[in-house]
């Protein structure tokens, strides 16, 4: 009995010391989030000239937003990492447009038919993207800030001044704390404390990195990478190709009649096909119809297989689907387990231009 009240009271003594140990961990972790960040100061936020032309605002100038909290992101339509920090930027605008947050979002073209404004107004209404837009296709107001990246954000206090910034996917913590700490500087009061919560769906979901073994993979000529078709690929002339019998994993091939030019793989004549061997849960496509108003249809397999429960927004489970806007399209997001698959796309009719494969 004796041994048995010992045990007892030496199992309380040291559940009381966890959880003491429990609270003094919970304290400091609200300590260190109302603590200021430590921001410096990385220079004066550039001049927002030389746009073609801007959306959902007229063009705004420095001088204009001066007293304000402005987020600039750096974007391209077509940019998957850049797509799923949509929702934060989206949310963060509508929470704190009000107590003088302004989002600015910098439209920079990767590939020519981003440089259209029709396009890149049609991908703006389609996000639902209401916050100012600078269409930057001569890349004037990327070269000014120096930016390298999709996405990109820089985070501007009331003083014009850059104190942060994210580069790629990720911390939308942090950045949110970043905007409530320069939002207060400013002077705002009553600020709107939290953190945004957002309920992504289609290309916006976040990757699912722990699975995602393949990467980015263009399939012109100027960046094309892990081609297998034999011979290779020629350069801007019309080939007929053949695919790999067998592909290792994130490599891939055409076959049929296809030009492959510096930005896209155009298909010359129906009925041509491109496979690639993949390890991610999402498999997305960059592509167009070609011609404005043309419709391109094609048929994708996963294993050889429609693919059922593991198709994407833009295909149905028997894997039929539709091109005809240039933009990305998702095509594979299979369930668990993720493991090497065999993708094939074949295409009903002619004329679609492919860019770029990309994963989540």
């Amino acid at each position: 009995m004796k041994t048995h009240r010992l045990l007892l009271a030496l199992l309380l003594f040291w559940a009381i010391m966890a959880c003491s140990d429990g609270r003094a961990e919970n304290t400091d972790a609200r300590r260190v989030r109302s603590e200021p960040l430590q921001l410096n100061i990385e220079g004066r936020m550039p001049a927002l000239e030389g746009a073609v032309t801007w959306l959902n605002s007229p063009p705004l100038i420095t001088a204009d937003l001066r007293g304000k909290v402005v987020v600039v992101e750096f974007w391209t339509y077509t940019c998957v990492n850049w797509r799923r920090t949509l929702p934060y930027v989206r949310a963060w605008a509508n929470k704190y447009r009000n107590q003088g947050l302004v989002v600015i979002g910098v439209h920079t073209p990767e590939f020519d038919f981003e440089r259209d404004p029709d396009n890149v107004h049609r991908a703006t209404k389609d996000m639902e993207i209401d916050y100012p837009v600078a269409i930057d296709s001569r890349q004037r107001i990327w070269n000014a800030f120096g930016n390298e990246y999709w996405p990109a954000l820089y985070f501007v206090d009331a003083q014009g001044r850059i104190r942060h910034h994210q580069f790629g996917e990720g911390d939308y913590d942090l950045s949110e704390r970043v905007i409530q700490q320069l939002l207060k500087e400013g002077g705002t009061a009553d600020l709107t404390q939290g953190s945004v919560s957002v309920n992504p769906s289609g290309l916006e979901v976040a990757a699912d990195w722990p699975d995602q073994r393949s990467s980015e993979t263009y399939t012109g000529y100027g960046h094309a990478q892990r081609f297998d078709s034999p011979g290779g690929a020629a350069r801007g002339v019309r080939s007929v190709y053949t695919a790999p019998s067998r592909l290792r994993l994130n490599r891939w091939g055409l076959s049929g009649y296809w030009t492959v030019e510096e930005e896209p793989a155009v298909l010359n004549i129906a009925e041509g096909r491109i496979v690639y061997r993949f390890h991610a849960r999402d498999l997305n496509l960059v592509m167009g119809g070609g011609a404005p108003g043309s419709i391109v249809r094609f048929r994708v397999t996963i294993d050889g297989q429609p693919p059922g429960v593991a198709h994407g927004t833009d295909i149905n489970e028997t894997g039929y689907g539709t091109v005809s806007e240039p933009r990305t399209y998702q095509l594979i997001r299979q369930p668990q387990p993720i493991v090497d698959r065999d993708f094939e796309i074949e295409f009903l009719d002619p004329g679609v231009e492919v860019f770029d494969f990309t994963f989540g």
